[in-house]
């Protein structure tokens, strides 16, 4: 029976789009659970409740969708302009480039001469790909992809944001506020648990910390509201 190299699946691949979705879903809930509860203090209707957790839930997802495309952009400019100064100076000082992989594998532990013939080797084989894999500590996993960051934000905070919309149309009217604040702990504490599940992470630390951290940041915004002498 044929086996690939690497069988066992590495959590920590999907680093990237998990913190992205995570960092989504729990802003796009948060954020429109709080708005929505302050509003509903002030009992309007349904109908302005409905429209304005929609409007939140399209400002937000845009938002957020172009912050991460702005920043991950940022990031794979400075992977660009590393990969472009490494490429220079493998064209202009290739034994210099060769003694610091050198170096860098008998930091690892490998006697010069074993060192030496690897570095030789993986230059001979990609050149560019063992400096920025080993020097730098990019790789295709760990590099910088704008456009997968931002979409996973954005529909995260659709996914994050729908749950306190529906529960203005299924909660009851009279207790929107309450039940609006326990369904959003309710979805942090769901958020939690996918999240531990997709990253590998213990369960109850990880749904812990998102729980406790968001049910303080609705709270915090519940008191600057009052602060400033609006019911949030």
């Amino acid at each position: 029976m044929h086996h690939s190299i690497h069988d066992e699946v590495h959590l920590s691949n999907r680093n990237h789009w998990l913190r992205a979705a995570v960092l989504g879903a729990n802003d796009g809930l948060i954020s429109t659970s709080s708005l929505l509860v302050g509003i509903a203090a002030a009992s309007p209707s349904s109908q302005t409740l409905l429209l304005t957790g929609m409007a939140a839930l399209t400002a937000g997802a845009l938002s957020m969708a172009a912050g991460e495309y702005i920043s991950v952009s940022s990031q794979a400019d400075t992977e660009k302009a590393d990969l472009d100064k490494e490429l220079y100076e493998l064209t202009n000082n290739a034994e210099r480039e060769l003694f610091e992989l050198t170096k860098i594998y008998e930091a690892r532990g490998l006697d010069h001469v074993l060192a030496h013939q690897v570095a030789v080797a993986l230059t001979e084989h990609d050149a560019l790909e063992a400096h920025a894999r080993d020097e730098i500590g990019l790789n295709d996993l760990s590099q910088a992809k704008p456009i997968h960051a931002s979409v996973a934000s954005a529909l995260s905070f659709i996914v994050g944001a729908i749950l306190p919309v529906i529960g203005i149309l299924i909660l009851p009217a009279q207790t929107l506020v309450w039940s609006l604040a326990s369904l959003t702990v309710v979805g942090l504490i769901l958020l939690g648990i996918i999240s531990a599940r997709l990253g590998g992470a213990p369960v109850i630390p990880a749904t812990a910390r998102v729980v406790i951290w968001g049910v303080l940041a609705m709270v915090a915004t519940s008191l600057i509201g009052r602060l400033f002498g609006v019911a949030v």
